[in-house]
């Protein structure tokens, strides 16, 4: 299994795509995304009872843990009395995410930032269009509601790397 990917601050819509998946690979996304209680056993539990409280609970607690893992050591410290993987899922998301305007002003700059590229003369054309499609990609995680002339924009966006 791959260690689950680092958040530092930076670039968390790409953190949280790569940390959903390692979290889905390992069973555990289920404990985060529900934040399940896991009731206390009845009087003369079964031993299917036993099985299935000890297996909800190792998965929330494996859960919370790979969580507290993937981030750095200041975003751990934010983050270290949180009671469940959810909470702690929803209070990174809530930090970090950005609002409507902060995004439309990131999706503006990689715009720009997009327009300007150039192939240097050392690069290589894979190169170039992976560089490309990397401006293009955060572009992409970025976008909710779009007027009509980022549609535009984003279309000629892909397709010129696509078509490279």
């Amino acid at each position: 299994m791959v260690a689950p990917p680092v958040f530092d601050g930076e670039d968390y819509q790409v953190w949280a795509v790569r940390m959903e998946a390692f979290l889905e690979a390992c069973d555990l996304w289920d404990a985060v995304e529900e934040d399940y209680e896991v009731p206390p056993l009845p009087g003369n539990p079964t031993v299917a009872q036993i099985k299935t409280h000890k297996e909800r609970k190792t998965k929330k607690s494996k859960a919370k843990n790979c969580l507290f893992a993937a981030v750095s050591s200041t975003i751990f410290s934010k983050i270290m009395t949180l009671g469940s993987a959810k909470a702690i899922w929803d209070f990174l998301k809530n930090e970090y995410k950005g609002d409507e305007r902060i995004k439309g002003m990131k999706v503006l700059n990689l715009v720009r930032e997009f327009e300007m590229q150039h192939m240097k003369e050392s690069e290589t054309v894979k190169a170039y269009v992976d560089r490309l499609s990397g401006i293009a990609n955060k572009i992409g995680m970025n976008l909710t509601k779009l007027d009509r002339n980022h549609r535009l924009k984003m279309n000629f966006i892909y397709q010129s790397t696509s078509d490279a």
